[in-house]
């Protein structure tokens, strides 16, 4: 139950994190689009809370599919959050990032021929399936790895033997 609720509320916040980024326009501006990067210690930050929350009761390998799960579920909510992002209330997105990186690596003094190229290369991620998929996958990873840290340092901390007092003198 703990991680249907957490995956729940992850996935919510993280597509409200990207609606905010969206009509507050920051992802135009690229001196703020690393705001967007603040889904990633979100989400490190709402798993080690479940898992810390859950560790007295379970071991190891249940934390770590507890958290897993959560970002499972997390990443189908944002898999659907970023289509619904990209092709229906956003849907200049893609064109308005292409037209600032365009922007970017021309001030950069970058070529015609090396910003084509540039663009062709990133062409399969700048489209609305590739970057849901990559926001779900990036989802799911996150959490592997912060499930597999956070349940192994609880783990450790619970399972540590309590050193017992010394003997009273005699």
């Amino acid at each position: 139950m703990a991680a249907l609720r957490t995956g729940l509320i992850l996935g919510i916040l993280v597509v409200l994190w990207t609606f905010v980024m969206g009509f507050t326009g920051w992802y135009r501006q690229p001196g703020l689009f690393f705001l967007f990067w603040l889904v990633i210690p979100l989400q490190i930050g709402i798993l080690v809370l479940m898992l810390r929350k859950s560790a007295p009761e379970y071991g190891y390998l249940r934390q770590v599919q507890n958290g897993v799960g959560a970002s499972a579920i997390a990443s189908a909510i944002i898999f659907v959050g970023s289509l619904l992002f990209t092709m229906v209330v956003f849907p200049s997105y893609f064109a308005e990032l292409e037209a600032l990186g365009r922007l970017r690596m021309a001030q950069q003094g970058l070529s015609p021929e090396q910003i084509e190229a540039v663009v062709r290369a990133q062409a399969p991620m700048q489209k609305p399936l590739g970057s849901a998929f990559a926001g779900a996958l990036g989802t799911w990873i996150t959490g592997l790895f912060t499930s597999l840290v956070t349940a192994a340092w609880y783990h450790k901390r619970l399972t540590r033997p309590v050193a017992s007092p010394p003997p009273p003198a005699s």
